[in-house]
């Protein structure tokens, strides 16, 4: 399929789907045009890849992930637990920006807020 064809199929634009093959994410081979051409499940794998991001994911975690899901012989649970450690994740960041703030509001209400006593 083509560039533009798959990009809309997956809603993102043709410099997504470049980009996304310069991070190494989707594959495309070349015609003798020089055309790219993508296998009609790249869309599918796009929106993956577009979900995740919305959830949090970076695209460095995405393209960790990635083989180990396509890969996985359960992709359902193997996504479940993907998404468990990043809530994991998430409630250890909430933590520490709890403990953050626990600091600051502290230090206000010291003469001088950024001594140690």
């Amino acid at each position: 399929m083509k560039i533009g064809t798959i990009a809309r199929a997956a809603g993102v634009s043709c410099d997504t789907l470049r980009f996304y093959e310069k991070q190494g994410l989707i594959r495309s081979t070349r015609a003798d045009n020089g055309y790219r051409h993508y296998a009609p499940e790249t869309a599918q794998l796009v929106t993956y890849i577009r979900t995740a991001q919305r959830l949090g994911f970076s695209l460095a975690e995405i393209g960790g992930h990635m083989s180990a899901v396509w890969n996985a012989p359960d992709q359902d649970a193997a996504v479940a637990e993907l998404l468990a450690e990043k809530v994991r994740d998430i409630e250890n960041r909430i933590a520490e920006l709890q403990g953050l703030r626990k600091e600051l509001l502290e230090r206000v209400r010291q003469q001088c807020p950024l001594s140690r006593d």
